[in-house]
This record gives C-alpha cells, structure tokens and sequence, in this order.
C-alpha cells in the first residue's frame, strides 16, 4: 500500500487513494457564487467551483468529515454526496446529526476501515480547536485524522482540520509520526469578531511543521471562498522565510491532478 496518490479538488477537498480504498475528505461541490451563513453573524461566499464535479468521482469508499456544521467543508452538494457513501467517519456531534452508519469518533479515538481484497486503514481522530480559547460552544466541534495502514515507512497521513495552533494539535507532534501532512490553512477571519483567526495562518503552518516533522506537507483549505484571508501568495511569502528544512517539506498539489506521493 505504498502507491499514494491525492487529488486536491479545491478547498478542503481532497480524493485519497491507496491500496484500492477511495477516501474523500469535506466534500465541497456546489458552484460559486452563492451566499452561505455559518451562525453567530458569520457567513462567506463561495468564489471558485471544484476542480472535479462529484459526477465525475467515480466509487468513494469512505467520506472523511472534519465537520458537518459548516459549508465551506461540507456544502449542500457534498451534503447529497454522503447517501452514496458506505462509511463516513466525523465527529460524534456530527454522526449525532447526520445519522445513518455516520461513525463518530472523540479526539484520539480510532475506527477500522475493513474490505475483502483490500488491506485495512486505521483511522485516529487527532484534536482541533475551530476558534479562540474558550469557542468551542459557538463554532462547534472539529476533529483531524491521522490514517495508518500496513507498509507505511515514514509515518502516517495526517489531515489538520480546521483549527488554530494551540496544544490540542501540538500532541499530535508528541504522539504520531507524520510522513504527509496535509494542512488546513486560509488564516480565515470574519468582520463580526475582527482579528481572531479560526484556522491556522502561514506562520502556524510553519511551527506546526517544525513540531511535526513531517516529510511532505501539503497546504489545502486556502482559495476558493471570500473567508480564507490567506491565499496561496500570502503563503508562500510566508514559507519562503522559514528555514530551509521546512520549505523543502512543502509541496503544492494542483487542482485536479492526480499526484502520486512516493514512499
């Protein structure tokens, strides 16, 4: 299972595949240009459409669902995506929602994807923080996922979730080893509560890849709705100053492309 390959179809959209299993983070696939409230004066607008309609997918074997609460990870598109899923994996807060064979998983809990003819793929749910100290009752629980499999040489794939740095994620530098990281970014910002920041910045990504360590780690969750404060520009100014050992882990994926990702 050492043929990894990751399609990032915009977003926090992402088709993962590896030892014939199709796994398909926060599936966004509505159309831009509509208007979406998240609650509490917050809202966006979605800018670019994806890279891949969900008609053209194909078989997803499991969603992986960092949240089921807001658009921008799960749209009304991606919402009718989930009845042709068998697994989907999030939090218990959202399985409570959706229903369903929805498994919800706590922080550092885990569940098994099984299938005859296909090795088995762990799945740990890892820590976020969706917000400022203290808004987790306001913005909601969010969860990462770290996958593991038989044959991984250099660690496991991990996804961020939407979060902001603080302790909760640095333990998944203490208890995991991170080969891919795939990292929610955006810096998002809205005007209601000004500064505060509600997923990781540039900067964070930096840090967080020096906690971590991972071999490669892939920026998602930056362009294509008016939320994200931090587009791919911005970020790169960020990386281009950190240590060289950091920017060499960083790897952009193109929208659409299938990339495979060598063990």
């Amino acid at each position: 299972m050492s043929d990894l390959r990751l399609t990032h179809i915009g977003g926090p959209t992402v088709l993962i595949e590896v030892g014939g299993w199709r796994l398909l983070t926060d599936p966004t696939f509505d159309s831009p240009g509509r208007k979406y409230n998240f609650g509490w004066g917050t809202g966006s607008v979605k800018l670019t459409g994806p890279a891949i309609a969900a008609s053209e997918l194909g078989r997803i074997d499991a969603v992986l669902l960092t949240h089921d609460h807001h658009d921008d990870n799960l749209d009304p598109a991606g919402r009718a995506l989930l009845s042709q899923v068998g697994t989907v994996v999030t939090t218990v807060s959202g399985s409570d929602r959706l229903g369903g064979q929805t498994r919800g998983l706590e922080p550092w809990a885990t569940t098994v994807l099984e299938a005859r003819g296909r090795a088995p793929i762990e799945i740990t749910a890892t820590p976020c923080r969706h917000g400022p100290p203290l808004s987790r009752p306001l913005v909601g629980d969010v969860v990462g996922f770290a996958l593991s499999w038989t044959g991984q040489e250099h660690g496991m794939v991990w996804i961020s979730g939407d979060t902001v740095l603080y302790d909760g994620v640095r333990q998944v530098a203490n208890r995991l080893q991170v080969e891919v990281a795939l990292l929610h970014l955006g810096g998002v910002q809205f005007p209601v509560t000004g500064p505060v920041r509600y997923t990781l910045t540039a900067k964070d990504a930096v840090e967080l890849c020096r906690l971590i360590r991972p071999r490669i780690a892939i920026p998602i969750h930056y362009e294509g709705w008016k939320h994200f404060k931090q587009g791919r520009e911005a970020i790169e100014r960020e990386f281009a100053r950190a240590p060289e050992d950091i920017r060499r882990q960083i790897r952009w994926l193109p929208l659409g492309v299938e990339t495979e990702i060598a063990g």
